[in-house]
């Protein structure tokens, strides 16, 4: 069975190699193009605004904040996880700037399991793309960080803070 990405790409088409090949629909509109994110490190993390680990916004925040020259953090909001993000684009944007003032980038709300599952997702949760890991997202805030030349390095857990000292020492490295 032909994966999402020959399914939308085609079985002959070029299947994304790297991340940079990827554009998304932002939150509040417009396009984030990840070739624009070269020479940084990129981390990519399903959100949720009804979630135990919603706080993590603010630790995102803080992270993207500090290390901002060097590091770009990417929000996918998904509801994929007991209905835990069931807000429309505009709800979602609106939750992130009151809550949490959220700065960094999301992307409009996209699947990240399952038979829907947005081409970005499958390529970071498929060693045959991402020539590092198969990965399945467990549940909301799992971070997939990727170094400066868009090689997948790291996956972190959705208990993992984004300030704790394992995140802190990847995105230093």
């Amino acid at each position: 069975m032909p994966s999402i990405l020959q399914r939308l790409f085609g079985n002959n088409a070029t299947i994304p190699h790297s991340i940079y090949d990827f554009k998304v629909a932002g939150l509040t509109g417009g396009t984030i193009d990840f070739s624009a994110f070269k020479g940084k490190k990129i981390m990519v993390v399903n959100t949720a605004s009804f979630c135990g680990n919603t706080p993590q916004y603010e630790q995102l925040e803080k992270l993207y904040e500090q290390h901002k020259d060097k590091l770009v953090v990417v929000g996918f909001p998904a509801n994929n996880f007991m209905f835990q993000e069931p807000g429309s684009n505009e709800k979602i944007a609106s939750f992130c700037k009151t809550n949490y003032g959220v700065t960094f980038p999301m992307a409009a709300k996209v699947s990240v399991r399952g038979w829907r599952k947005n081409p970005i997702y499958q390529w970071l949760t498929e060693q045959q793309h991402n020539h590092f890991a198969d990965s399945t997202v467990k549940w909301n805030f799992q971070k997939y960080l990727l170094d400066e030349t868009g090689k997948l390095t790291h996956i972190f857990s959705p208990k993992t803070l984004p300030l704790s000292e394992e995140v802190l020492a990847a995105v230093k490295s």
